[in-house]
């Protein structure tokens, strides 16, 4: 028996990950099988709901149309309990039988600055790297391969994969990346030549929106299935993966499960991440700021959606034409999959991590857009919406909690005390990188944000 090990056992992995290995189990091929556990003590409730049914729990999917269904997804045979020193990741992760190690730490949680560098600023991976030196794991994802693949290295159980399934562009090149620095901060010359020569890292492309589960998920697979499932959870009924086909030790026969296997995932990730991903950024920003709580609400609404298509359709397929993909369908599919009441996606869920999203989803058309000496009047707003929603922020106004890893608090509160918060936005070079401050850019977000002034004041509940 193959064995997959994931780290992160959330919603998003056990709808999407987990899916596709439950299908070809269905399907009579039983030789992988899912392990997996969590780097960081959350998740509490969930993970000893999982621990007691086996691994097994509830998956609730909505298609557009209102379609329901429900199926006890089975693939996670083993789940790994948490402990700061994560002996049973560790533990895992050394057998000779587990040929891929896959994870989902969100966008942030890579530490990887406009350069792809690893930005220590950030405490917890600072501390995870001094905790590293003195022979310590710890719970940022680059200390934890590197306890588990020292370990394996000693252990000598043989190459693996390290499989990235987050909405990162070229998330394999650039979590290996980071993970390589990491070990040299280190000064470990020999795991940082054994990971160059017994590890892989495919890029891949991962697509299906998972809401963060509440407890009318829970009523709900009770009322339809009888079964009363603490760890159930509700998908979109669209789910789609795709994979750079580049393992070091083998892989499950995912092609026969409808994962498209390819050469090269960039057309599908640039893609995915540019029409879907910052669309679903524009929506939330503006959603929130017109008082709607979910996503759907905003993609109904007549003046949101207009936004999000002018982005797509003047600034972004032009920089993505020609493509493998009919992007103006998928643009489409994209706002029909938005418009889902069912899924009752929040705007809290997906407005999160601002400070990454718009220099991994927004920032590459400004800039290729920029380059053609072509108009950026549809893709400057949605900085422009994220700067009106970081000042409603500024002001303690927004009606929930924001996350956002990579935000330094006191320098956006700065820029939002600055005397033109708007030349002040644009110079921030965590955002726009080599384009801070470029003139063009400050001219466009100007405009953008005199649009989305008049929006709000329009439309501010």
């Amino acid at each position: 028996m193959n064995t997959m090990l994931h780290l992160g056992l959330g919603s998003f992995h056990r709808a999407h990950q987990a899916v596709y290995l439950h299908e070809l189990i269905k399907s009579g091929d039983t030789s992988w099988t899912l392990a997996g556990g969590n780097t960081r003590a959350d998740m509490a409730e969930t993970m000893a709901a999982l621990a007691a049914q086996g691994g097994a729990y509830m998956l609730e999917t909505i298609s557009p149309a209102g379609e329901h269904r429900y199926e006890r997804i089975a693939s996670i045979r083993q789940v790994i309990p948490y402990s700061a020193d994560l002996a049973g990741l560790i533990a895992e992760g050394a057998k000779a039988s587990t040929k891929i190690i896959s994870f989902t730490v969100t966008e942030a949680g890579y530490y990887l600055d406009a350069k792809n560098r690893l930005d220590l600023n950030f405490a917890d991976l600072a501390a995870d790297l001094q905790a590293a030196k003195a022979g310590r794991p710890g719970s940022t994802i680059y200390a934890a391969l590197t306890a588990i693949l020292r370990a394996r290295m000693d252990s000598g159980a043989g190459p693996v994969t390290l499989l990235n399934c987050d909405n990162l562009r070229h998330n394999g090149e650039r979590s290996r990346s980071g993970l390589l620095q990491f070990v040299e901060l280190l000064g470990d010359t020999g795991l940082r030549d054994w990971i160059e020569a017994n590890t892989t890292s495919p890029n891949a492309m991962v697509d299906r929106i998972t809401p963060r589960p509440t407890p009318d998920v829970r009523a709900r697979v009770l009322s339809a299935t009888g079964v009363d499932d603490p760890a159930a959870l509700m998908g979109e009924s669209f789910i789609q993966w795709v994979i750079e086909d580049r393992f070091a030790a083998g892989r499950p026969a995912w092609e026969t499960v409808g994962v498209e296997m390819v050469a090269s995932v960039d057309p599908y990730e640039e893609a995915k991440i540019r029409l879907l991903n910052a669309t679903h950024s524009c929506i939330a920003w503006a959603g929130t700021l017109a008082g709607y709580l979910y996503i759907h609400e905003g993609t109904h609404d007549a003046e949101i959606r207009k936004l999000a298509f002018d982005y797509v359709t003047d600034d972004t397929i032009p920089c993505l034409t020609p493509s493998p993909i009919d992007l103006a369908a998928y643009r489409d599919i994209v706002l029909d999959r938005f418009s889902n009441p069912a899924i009752r996606d929040t705007n809290q869920r997906v407005a999160m991590d601002g400070y990454s999203k718009i220099p991994g989803f927004i920032v590459p058309t400004l800039r290729e857009r920029l380059a053609a000496n072509a108009s950026i009047a549809s893709v400057a707003m949605l900085p422009a919406l994220f700067l009106a929603y970081l000042q409603r922020w500024h002001r303690g106004q927004i009606p929930y909690v924001y996350q956002d890893q990579a935000m330094d608090p006191a320098a956006a509160h700065a820029i939002c005390e600055a005397a033109d918060p708007v030349a002040a936005f644009a110079a921030d070079r965590v955002l726009f990188g080599t384009l801070a401050g470029e003139e063009r850019l400050v001219t466009a977000l100007h405009d953008a944000s005199a649009r989305v002034a008049d929006f709000v004041r329009r439309r501010s509940p």
